[in-house]
C-alpha cells in the first residue's frame, strides 16, 4: 500500500510594487525640476531663472500657446489635423482689438472666441463636410487669417484715434487676482538666495500675484478639458471619432456632428489665445502679434501626447523660455545652456540604461556640445536668444517622439457607412 504525500505549498505569489499615484509623480517632478533651476542658478549666478518676475511672464506667455494646444487637442482626438490655430489666433487677435477698444476687454474676449470659432467651422467644413486634405484647409486658413486681418484693419482702424492699418486703438485691460499677504510672508524667504527654498518662494509668488482673470479663465479650461473628454460620456463619444470612427458609427454615434462640434471647439480656444495676447498682454492689437504662437501650441499638443495635463507642461515650458529671452535676453539664455547639458547627460544616461545605445551616444554627444558652448562663452549672441523658444520646440519633440501616440484615425477622411 503506498502512501500519498502531501505537495509542497506553491510560493506565493510576490506582491506588485506599489506605484505612485499620478499627483505624487507630478509633485516629485516639479520638485526635481524646482531643485534643477536652483542649482543652475548658484553655479551659473543668473538670478533671473527663478524671479517671481520671470515666472509670472512665463505663466503669462503660457496661455496663448496652452490655448492653441488646447484647441489642437480637441480637433485631433476627433480626427481632424488642425495645423490651421495660428489663422484662427490670428483672427481672435483682431476681433479682440476691434471690440475691446470700443466695448471694453470681455467683449473683445467674447468677439475674439467667436472670430476663432467662425474660422474652426470653415475648416470642419472644408474638411469633413467637402473631405479636403487636411493639411491643404490648415494652410488655407493660415493665409487666410493673415489677410483677412489685413483686409479688415485698413478699414476698422484707419483714422481711429490710436489705430492705424496695422493696430488697433488701445484696450483697457482686465481685473487681476492675488492671494493676500502671501507675497508679503514669502518675500524674505525668496530673497535669502538659500537653494531650492528661495527659488520655491518666488515660483509661488510668481503664480498666485497679479495673476490675468483671462490666464485663471485659460487654467479652468484645461481643467474643464480633461474633465469633459474623459469623464463623461460626450467625450467618450468624441474620442472614438479619432481612434476609430466607423466603429464609433456602428455603435450609434453621429461622428460628423461630433467632429464639426470639435474643430469649431478648437477654433474658439484658439481665438481665446489671441484674444489674451490684446487684451491681457499687450492692450493692443498689432499685426504679426501671434509670432507662430499657433504653430508651438501644435508642437505642446503633440509633446503632451495629446493630453491636457502633458499640453500644459509643454506650453508652461515654451513659455517660460520665451519669457526669459524676452526679459534678460542672451544673458539668462546662456544659462539654459548648462541646464539643457544636464538634461541631456541626464536623457543619455537614461537611454543607455534602457540600453539604447543610439539614443544615449546622441544624447552624450550633444549635451558635450552644449556644455563646451556655455563653458567657452559669457552671453549667447541676441538672434540665439530670440530663437529660443523655437529651438526649445524642436529639441523637445526630438527627444519626446519615442513616447509619442496619436489618436488612431488622425487625419483620416471619414465618409458616413464607408467603413475600412
Amino acid at each position: 500500500m503506498t502512501t500519498m504525500t502531501a505537495a509542497p505549498p506553491a510560493p506565493a505569489a510576490p506582491s506588485p510594487r506599489p506605484r505612485m499615484s499620478r499627483a505624487t509623480r507630478m509633485g516629485v517632478m516639479f520638485a526635481a525640476l524646482v531643485a534643477l533651476l536652483s542649482l543652475v542658478r548658484i553655479l551659473s549666478g543668473a538670478e533671473d531663472l527663478t524671479s517671481a518676475g520671470a515666472i509670472a511672464a512665463a505663466l503669462g506667455l503660457s496661455v496663448p500657446i496652452g490655448m492653441a494646444a488646447l484647441g489642437g487637442l480637441w480637433s485631433e482626438r476627433a480626427g481632424v489635423v488642425n495645423i490651421g490655430l495660428e489663422g484662427m489666433m490670428i483672427m481672435g487677435t483682431w476681433c479682440a482689438g476691434w471690440a475691446g477698444y470700443q466695448w471694453g476687454p470681455w467683449a473683445g474676449v467674447l468677439a475674439a472666441i467667436i472670430g476663432g470659432a467662425s474660422f474652426g467651422l470653415l475648416h470642419a467644413l472644408a474638411t469633413v463636410t467637402f473631405g479636403v486634405d487636411q493639411i491643404i484647409s490648415g494652410v488655407a486658413i493660415n493665409i487666410l487669417g493673415l489677410g483677412v486681418t489685413q483686409y479688415l484693419s485698413a478699414i476698422a482702424f484707419t483714422g481711429v484715434p490710436g489705430g492705424g492699418p496695422t493696430q488697433s486703438p488701445r484696450v483697457s485691460p482686465p481685473g487681476t487676482v492675488s492671494i493676500p499677504f502671501l507675497s508679503d510672508v514669502l518675500e524674505p524667504v525668496a530673497d535669502s538666495g538659500i537653494w531650492f527654498v528661495s527659488d520655491l518662494a518666488n515660483i509661488i509668488i510668481g503664480l498666485t500675484t497679479n495673476v490675468s482673470t483671462v490666464t485663471l479663465l485659460a487654467i479652468s479650461l484645461v481643467i474643464a478639458t480633461y474633465f469633459v473628454l474623459w469623464r463623461t460620456s460626450f467625450g467618450l463619444r468624441l474620442r472614438s471619432c479619432g481612434e476609430n470612427p466607423w466603429a464609433a458609427e456602428s455603435l450609434g454615434v453621429k461622428v460628423m456632428r461630433y467632429k464639426y462640434i470639435a474643430v469649431t471647439m478648437s477654433g474658439a480656444f484658439a481665438g481665446l489665445g489671441g484674444a489674451y495676447l490684446v487684451v491681457a498682454y499687450a492692450q493692443i492689437y498689432r499685426e504679426g502679434q501671434t509670432g507662430g504662437r499657433g504653430y508651438i501650441g501644435l508642437a505642446a499638443m503633440i509633446f503632451g501626447n495629446w493630453r491636457p495635463g502633458g499640453l500644459a507642461m509643454g506650453s508652461g515650458l515654451f513659455g517660460y523660455v520665451d519669457a526669459l529671452q524676452l526679459r534678460q535676453g542672451g544673458t539668462t539664455v546662456h544659462a539654459l545652456l548648462l541646464l539643457a547639458s544636464i538634461l541631456l547627460f541626464g536623457f543619455a544616461t537614461w537611454s543607455a540604461w534602457r540600453r539604447r545605445k543610439i539614443a544615449a551616444i546622441a544624447g552624450a554627444v550633444t549635451g558635450g556640445m552644449v556644455l563646451a558652448w556655455y563653458l567657452s562663452t559669457t552671453e549667447v549672441p541676441g538672434e540665439v536668444a530670440t530663437i529660443a523658444p523655437y529651438v526649445t520646440t524642436l529639441l523637445v519633440l526630438s527627444l519626446a517622439s519615442q513616447r509619442l501616440r496619436m489618436p488612431a484615425a488622425d487625419g483620416q477622411v471619414y465618409r458616413k457607412g464607408q467603413g475600412k
